[in-house]
């Protein structure tokens, strides 16, 4: 536990103009409060502060909000070496004694003591540029695909000369031919309003695609650095790449493949009866980095010839198709976590 290696912990409540840190003792007595601002200068008193409070030089950090209102103290903490936990906002039946910012602080404290594990804060740096690059490429991709669906719409209620020029094309051919369109003398108002729409559109189309490709070879250069090993397996591209990247994070934060396939929500869950065992899906977990692992999945059943193998080896043991391709996934999980905790690629398995 942390509390038989430390000599205090300080909880820390973040938000996002104050943070309120309790200190505690390695039993979890609250010796002294304190509220700061949320910047530079709150940081040097609170470390000022728990180096004549804490009652030795073992000090263990919990902060809530490591990614969120807490990122600018985990890195001032970082800085100074600080050893660090992340805890969870405080749940409705830990808070039965109040609500306050001390109160929480002092939950965030014990509650780190209580761990059987101290859960390291993801990494900044190259880690958080590749987690930025996926949050701008998902938001572009989602705008694109909305303003593509608008089009779509207005060449389904165009007029029928407009409509058949429009019909039937591919997604490139229908911003092409909209970025083409003119109005013609012979034209409505509602047909000049709606011709416009089209080449508005597909301008902000083309623009969206063009921002998504430079997202993706930022990504493609960060991954070939970080995690080529990755990049080397079958049905691991760069965007999936950084995605499993990112929810790992860093050596030791993630204390096993067991640990991390619960993570991915890939670890299974008895949904067992009588004479029959079954295991029924993990909704639980990082959605994302799951997604990334079916993704794989899917990739390798198209053009993997030893996962079509493991899945009919899986099928004639009496295994049903999702059950199948939930065991393919808890392999990739226990693979990928090697590959990424190892820093080296591995042999494939037979």
């Amino acid at each position: 536990m942390p509390g038989e290696e430390l000599d205090a912990v300080i909880g820390v409540d973040t938000h996002r103009d104050t943070h309120t840190a309790a200190l505690v003792d390695t039993v979890g007595r609250q010796l002294a409060v304190l509220v700061i601002s949320a910047d530079a200068a709150g940081y040097a008193r609170l470390l000022a502060w728990a180096a004549e409070q804490a009652p030795g030089s073992r000090v263990l950090w919990a902060i809530e909000g490591t990614r969120s209102h807490g990122a600018g103290l985990c890195r001032a903490l970082r800085a100074v070496g600080a050893q660090i936990t992340e805890v969870d906002r405080p749940t409705r039946r830990a808070r039965r004694a109040g609500k306050s910012d001390p109160i929480d602080a002092l939950l965030a404290a014990r509650s780190a003591l209580a761990a059987d594990f101290v859960r390291q804060p993801r990494t900044d740096g190259d880690r958080e540029a590749a987690r930025l690059l996926l949050v701008e490429r998902d938001r572009l991709v989602r705008h694109r695909t909305a303003v593509l669906n608008q089009m779509r719409d207005l060449v389904l209620t165009a007029p029928e000369d407009l409509r058949r020029r429009l019909h039937d094309r591919s997604i490139a051919g229908l911003i092409a031919a909209c970025s083409a369109l003119r109005s013609r003398a012979s034209d409505d108002i509602e047909t000049r309003v709606r011709v416009q729409s089209l080449r508005r559109l597909a301008r902000r189309a083309r623009a969206l695609t063009e921002d998504a490709k430079t997202v993706e070879t930022d990504l493609k250069t960060l991954t070939a650095t970080a995690v080529p090993q990755l990049l080397a397996e079958p049905g691991i591209g760069p965007i999936v790449a950084a995605q499993l990247w990112v929810s790992w994070s860093h050596p030791g934060r993630i204390r096993s493949e067991a640990a991390f396939a619960a993570l991915a929500g890939t670890s299974p869950l008895p949904a067992s009866s009588g004479q029959v065992t079954r295991f029924r899906l993990n909704r639980g977990g990082d959605r994302h980095l799951n997604r990334a692992l079916h993704q794989v999945m899917i990739t390798r059943l198209s053009c993997h010839s030893a996962t079509r193998e493991y899945v009919d080896r899986r099928l004639s043991d009496g295994k049903t198709q999702r059950e199948a391709q939930r065991c393919i996934k808890r392999y990739l999980a226990r693979r990928i976590w090697r590959l990424l905790e190892h820093e080296t690629a591995i042999p494939a398995a037979a």
